[in-house]
């Protein structure tokens, strides 16, 4: 499992070719294995011992072909510089979680949104909601950064 600060980093394209690297170096690593188990079957085949490593270099194999991108809510593609996710954030979570209600951040000044309506609710909301995370749970380093993710959020819904 990845770490909260792992999935909260900038949308680079430094980053972006990271991520791709680091694909592509899972991918080559379960290929290596896949081949090192096929050397060790041929081995056994060779002097009449069982077909445990041919197994194992066959899953390895079906392994690296499934290796995928993650979805872009969880990588720097979709997530706004500014804070938030960006468009494509939002349609790839709603992709992983069907239902859900995810929309965009509300970013109207507050003397801009009429009292009681919708978007006034959805932003006291989450200021409230995300007020409290930042108290509760992040580091005193992480709350008086102005470039830490809930930071960027907190600035970009006027909080």
């Amino acid at each position: 499992m990845k770490k909260f600060t792992e999935f909260v980093k900038e949308s680079t394209p430094e980053t972006e070719q990271q991520d791709a690297q680091e694909l592509k170096r899972q991918k080559a690593h379960l290929l290596n294995k896949a081949k090192e188990y096929a050397d060790q079957a041929e081995r056994e085949k060779h002097f009449g011992h069982g077909g445990a490593a041919e197994a194992k270099g066959e899953t390895m194999a079906a392994a690296a072909s499934n290796v995928k991108e993650s979805a872009a809510w969880q990588r720097s593609a979709g997530k706004n510089p500014e804070g938030g996710l960006n468009r494509k954030g939002i349609e790839s979570y709603r992709r992983e979680n069907p239902g859900s209600k995810l929309s965009m951040a509300v970013t109207t000044k507050p003397s801009k949104l009429k009292p009681g309506s919708k978007a006034a609710k959805r932003r006291k909301s989450f200021c409230a909601r995300m007020s409290g995370m930042k108290k509760r749970l992040t580091s005193a380093a992480t709350a008086k950064d102005p470039n830490s993710r809930i930071n960027k959020s907190l600035r970009k819904w006027n909080c």
